[in-house]
């Protein structure tokens, strides 16, 4: 008998405050992608390019020493939710071009669908998300993506930065 074995649609793990947390965020989000069949799709690398920046991020400015970030996955069969949780102070933003460093958000914000900051008790989660083009997308019947579970994540009226309930949206 040949099944198929299919993934739950979420996924987390918890990194170290490492340099070698960026390389194992990659591999556990690409075994992610390859368990919901998604390994093959022509997003796959912007999403994992995603998720090392999201993680190089909160390991570089977010994750305080002796402490964990959580990179959270969610695919409910239309959209995929990357998530980076960690527990430092602040709210990342996109630099000003003349900056020398700070591309990260730059590239994530280019390469998803969207993306924002979600404040917590403590911290935050920096998420991004990819529905167009992944699997084909899913449509309401009334033209509008569908968001994941449940959450009203309002599709590209806001400007950076501007708060939208309890999560600070960085739309494109």
């Amino acid at each position: 008998m040949n099944e198929t074995i299919q993934l739950r649609p979420l996924r987390e793990r918890f990194f170290a405050r490492d340099r070698r947390s960026a390389s194992a965020a990659r591999r556990f989000t690409a075994e992610a992608l390859v368990g919901w069949g998604l390994a093959e799709s022509p997003r796959a690398d912007d999403v994992l390019l995603c998720v090392s920046e999201l993680v190089t991020n909160a390991l570089v400015h977010g994750v305080p020493p002796g402490r964990q970030l959580r990179l959270f996955l969610r695919y409910d069969g239309c959209v995929l939710r990357v998530e980076v949780h960690d527990s430092g102070p602040g709210v990342p933003h996109i630099v000003d071009r003349a900056d020398e460093g700070g591309r990260g958000l730059l590239l994530v914000a280019a390469l998803s669908d969207k993306w924002g900051v979600r404040e917590r008790e403590l911290g935050k989660a920096v998420w991004c998300e990819f529905g167009s083009g992944l699997v084909g997308g899913c449509q309401e019947a009334g033209g509008e993506e569908v968001g994941v579970g449940g959450e009203d994540l309002r599709r590209g009226e806001a400007l950076r930065g501007e708060r939208v309930g309890d999560e600070v949206q960085a739309c494109q």
